[in-house]
């Protein structure tokens, strides 16, 4: 994510928070441009610290994630923060979705999932109709006021499942349309794309530039950035995808090339810091649960992509 940021924008400046010790050492040692990296122990609040036990390491982080968009408007003083998931890739300058505050006179930024027809049908209502992906919030009274309920609430309630109208970090901002008159829907189709919508546009890549069809009005965008959610390496060097349905067109437009860069990475990582390690565990919690589903998976060869094909 950090290097196609870098890639395609140049008035940035990224902060990571570091949820473990050898995250923070890595990233600290990196000494990435335009990079601020955060410990645990510089913004964890007594709040935090008193529900972290309670929670999964998932949940622990969507708990955290409004408290990490006010630590860095509260701490460095910057005019706006817009959050950003660890797994979106741009394919151009992030800018011009931002830019749509100014020009509807907002100053809070969120996306919608915008789920494919049969995604829609059971993803919707538990999952929620906005993506906490990808949301900008201006340090302004008002968008602090939406930031410090969102705060409260993920504080107290913030788990990895459905329950009375909520789910995790996410279903919570279904209702900030009608209840605040500051927030903003991003309009930009480029700006999440991801795997359960795909199916909704048709895509190219010229000269290196990503460019979406939507398939209902014909209108073509630009793409902005891709929500490569689930990715999972596998010890045998394939890699799992997911469950939705992904047409082959995507998978060689984004995911393989998305895939080949990560490898790259994951490959120079590992040689720099021996104790890195990446895979999915058949011994860990859930993890027998995964093998068999990736069993299943491989033997219907459904969204296993090998680098070697």
């Amino acid at each position: 994510m950090y290097e196609s940021l870098r890639e395609h924008s140049s008035g940035f400046h990224l902060y990571i928070f570091a949820f473990d010790d050898l995250s923070h050492k890595i990233l600290t040692n990196l000494f990435l441009q335009h990079v601020t990296v955060i410990p645990l122990s510089d913004f964890e609040t007594a709040e935090l610290l008193q529900v972290k036990e309670g929670r999964s390491k998932a949940e622990y982080c969507w708990t955290c994630t409004p408290s990490v968009i006010y630590h860095v408007l509260e701490k460095f003083n910057v005019t706006e923060c817009t959050y950003l998931d660890a797994d979106l890739y741009f394919y151009s300058d992030p800018s011009v979705l931002i830019g749509e505050l100014d020009i509807y006179k907002k100053n809070v930024l969120i996306t919608l999932h915008r789920f494919s027809f049969f995604p829609r049908l059971y993803e919707e209502k538990r999952a929620g109709k906005f993506c906490v992906q990808f949301m900008t919030f201006r340090n302004e009274e008002s968008s602090l006021m939406v930031l410090g309920k969102w705060r409260s609430q993920c504080i107290d309630w913030c788990f990895a499942r459905h329950e009375d109208g909520k789910f995790g970090d996410q279903k919570y901002l279904d209702e900030w349309p009608e209840v605040y008159d500051n927030v903003h829907i991003l309009e930009h189709s480029g700006g999440g794309i991801a795997p359960w919508n795909l199916t909704d546009y048709s895509f190219s890549v010229h000269d290196n530039i990503a460019t979406g069809k939507i398939k209902k009005t014909g209108i073509s965008f630009r793409v902005v950035f891709f929500h490569y959610q689930y990715v999972k390496f596998l010890y045998n060097g394939d890699f799992d995808i997911g469950w939705y349905n992904i047409p082959s067109k995507a998978k060689s437009l984004f995911y393989r090339k998305y895939i080949l860069k990560l490898a790259s990475l994951e490959k120079s990582l590992k040689e720099k810091n021996p104790d890195y390690f990446t895979g999915i565990s058949v011994f860990t919690k859930g993890g027998i649960k995964e093998f068999v589903k990736t069993i299943l998976k491989k033997g219907f060869g459904y969204n296993i992509l090998k680098l070697s094909s």
